[in-house]
């Protein structure tokens, strides 16, 4: 049996595995860990018990947040099993794992089918040239069906997949597997750990044959006079020829291999776990990474020792945890490494082989594997480490996150603590966004979904004991004028010694889209020019302020074209009183109403739901600027609506379109609000100041 410790490059098979949350993939490492001796039992995620689900927040939830590894023996290989989430709040964790991966094995149910994000991340894999394979899960299921599930994956993903294995009996009848590389039938014991291989059944073999010619019509374009002779009508692919090919067209994406079984009850691990051993692409073979600079370059391990980090996390207990891909060379502890973002060298004090939570020292790491640095102080994920720090891989662009809310503290005592648990977030995962607004004073926490907010909220409670809470967010409204008004400010106080006294004629003015402009048209000296700023300053603080709805006001002159003055009572702080009494009273004349921030949107959804978007969109006051298909065929809706409608349109896209719908949105520019929106808002104003807040 393998070591997990440094295997040989070409005996490492690194599969993440992907899809839909329920199809099983947490279920299918489980399975593959207890059947290839790693693990006395298997774990399950239904009971709290699973290895690789192990965090709170999995346990409650039941299903996986987080990237797990699961090393696993098979023979003299090591397969590092990542099991990914399939929760679309969580999908730039499985997108920035699956570049540490040679292959993707998409886990499907055999009775829901290819759901929203398998067909998702599906598109992934084709972006990033990652070869595939499908393991259909729970056959043994009441209403599973082989024939219809094959039928929708062809139609959903198309020709070139192909099953290497097919179901003996489904539902309740599923009781083996026929192997259609080795054209044997295999039956499990109840606890998959041991088989007995026989001839095919009678019955099957006319399916088994279908099947097997499928394989060979595919795997034979991976070779070039192979394929000729075939086309010739020369006999079927020898078994030699077959097992050959068949890693080579698998490499190549020529052939996307099917497998079937069920997890629960272990049927088809072990044929699994071998033909990932015998025919998956490893590291060496089909590895490429694309640098900063262009360039690709692929796993070597005769070069320079460099690693790539593709996730960090932050435990509580063990520090920061930087899980990588090693590109070239070998690491060993004690190395020191160059970041090539940074300059700065970082020591590998420790290298471990992690399973779930487990973590194992080991004495060395060599090209393709895919092991654990713990305490790496300032590196992060997508940061690349090597030897002469010249080496940079590019990484995988992440989703941006567009479901912003804003967070405080509970106790405001503990608004620091917060700040620090906010700062770890971001530096460990790269789909979450943390600022300040000054304007409106709040703390902003942009996430992917309600979900990933959710669970950031459990851990900040669990792992700093400050509970974090949610507030409406503040949209950033602004007040303008619509007419030319003319007031005077004047303010007079008298005390026992010098009063104050400040005395100006003010006039404002719509400016639209030129901001503010503050003109002095004083003559004959009425207000000494000393005084002038402060008038300037009064007004500004005035606009600050707001007038209708307690918004800052925008883009208008104010022009000081009459006052007095007292020799000896007259002071700046007098006139810059005056100054916001006079803007006060002209705004009273000046129609002043809110303008309300725009968004430009660009929704993508599948054709079949651009209708209701777009009648959704329209309920929110938002105009449909123009629609356009992207090169996947789906239909990408222009929009021009209030972001005040939109600020949360995560969940409601989601809802309207079963989860598959994604958008861009950016804020540009400003229109006026309808009046019942003005009326709103001016009325929480003015509720808000008799309540002295």
């Amino acid at each position: 049996m393998v070591t997990l410790a440094a295997p040989e490059t070409e005996h490492v098979r690194n599969i993440v595995l992907v899809g839909q949350d329920g199809a099983g993939k947490t279920s299918l490492a489980e399975a593959m860990l207890h059947v290839s001796g790693r693990t006395p039992r298997m774990g399950t995620t239904h009971d709290g018990k699973s290895y690789l689900d192990y965090d709170d927040e999995e346990i409650r939830r039941k299903f996986t947040i987080s990237t797990s590894v699961a090393p696993i023996p098979y023979k003299d290989y090591k397969i590092n099993l990542l099991d990914t989430s399939g929760h679309p709040d969580f999908i730039g964790d499985t997108l920035a794992t699956m570049q540490a991966a040679e292959m993707a094995l998409f886990v499907i149910d055999a009775v829901a089918g290819p759901q929203v994000m398998t067909t998702k991340l599906w598109r992934e894999a084709e972006g990033m040239r990652l070869s595939r394979a499908v393991f259909i899960n729970h056959i043994d299921r009441e209403h599973a069906d082989f024939e219809i599930i094959m039928a929708t994956l062809h139609a959903r993903f198309g020709s070139r997949l192909g099953p290497v294995t097919i179901p003996i009996g489904v539902a309740e009848d599923f009781r083996g597997v026929i192997d259609i590389i080795r054209m044997k039938a295999r039956y499990f014991d109840k606890d998959g750990t041991s088989e007995r291989i026989e001839d095919i059944p009678p019955e099957y073999l006319d399916a088994a044959q279908t099947a097997r010619d499928k394989l060979c019509d595919l795997v034979a374009e991976a070779d070039d006079d192979l394929m000729m002779k075939y086309l010739d009508g020369e006999e079927s692919l020898t078994q030699q020829e077959l097992e050959t090919l068949l890693d080579k067209a698998i490499a190549q994406e020529l052939f996307i291999p099917v497998f079937v079984g069920s997890t629960i009850i272990k049927q088809g691990i072990q044929g699994l776990m071998e033909d990932i051993a015998t025919y998956f692409p490893h590291p060496r073979h089909h590895g490429r990474f694309r640098l900063a600079n262009g360039e690709i370059t692929y796993v070597d391990e005769t070069g320079e020792p460099a690693a790539f980090v593709f996730k960090t996390v932050a435990d509580p207990y063990v520090g920061r945890l930087s899980f990588v891909k090693v590109i070239s060379g070998v690491l060993t502890p004690g190395m020191e490494l160059v970041n090539s973002r940074t300059g700065k060298k970082e020591r590998l004090g420790h290298i471990y082989v992690m399973m779930g939570k487990e973590n194992n020292d080991v004495k060395s790491a060599k090209a393709g594997d895919i092991v654990v640095i713990p305490k790496l102080t300032e590196t992060k994920t997508s940061d690349t480490l090597s030897q002469s720090g010249t080496v940079a891989i590019d990484p995988l662009p992440l989703p941006v996150p567009q479901y912003p809310v804003a967070i405080e503290a509970a106790n405001k005592k503990e608004e620091d603590k917060l700040g620090t648990f906010l700062a770890r977030v971001v530096e460990t995962d790269p789909t979450i966004r943390v600022s300040r607004s000054e304007e409106t004073h709040q703390t902003v926490l942009t996430a992917m979904g309600e979900t990933q907010v959710e669970m950031l909220i459990s851990r900040c409670k669990e792992q700093t004991g400050v509970q974090a809470v949610l507030v409406p967010i503040r949209i950033p409204y602004r007040e303008t004028i619509r007419k030319t008004a003319e007031a005077q400010g004047r303010h007079k106080k008298q005390t026992g010694g010098s009063g104050q006294f400040g005395d100006c004629w003010l006039r404002i003015s719509p400016n639209p889209g030129e901001g503010y402009e503050f003109i002095d048209e004083i003559v004959g000296g009425k207000i000494p020019r000393g005084f002038i700023p402060a008038i300037d300053k009064g007004v500004q603080d005035a606009m600050l302020e707001g007038h209708l709805a307690g918004y800052p006001m925008v883009d208008l002159k104010c022009a000081v074209y009459d006052g007095s003055y007292h020799a000896v009572d007259s002071n700046e702080m007098a006139f810059k009183t005056a100054a916001r009494i006079g803007f006060r009273a002209a705004c009273e004349k000046a129609d002043v109403v809110v303008l309300e921030p725009m968004a430009n949107m660009d929704v993508t959804v599948g054709e079949e739901y651009a209708g209701a978007v777009m009648s959704d969109i329209s309920t929110r006051r938002g105009r449909i600027v123009g629609t356009d298909s992207n090169d996947a065929g789906e239909t990408v809706i222009k929009v021009r609506v209030p972001y005040a409608e939109v600020v949360s349109y995560t969940k409601d896209l989601r809802s309207i379109t079963r989860g598959s719908g994604s958008y861009l949105i950016q804020l540009e520019g400003y229109e006026q609000a309808p009046a019942d929106v003005q009326k709103k808002l001016a009325q929480a104003y003015q509720e808000a100041r008799s309540a002295g807040n």
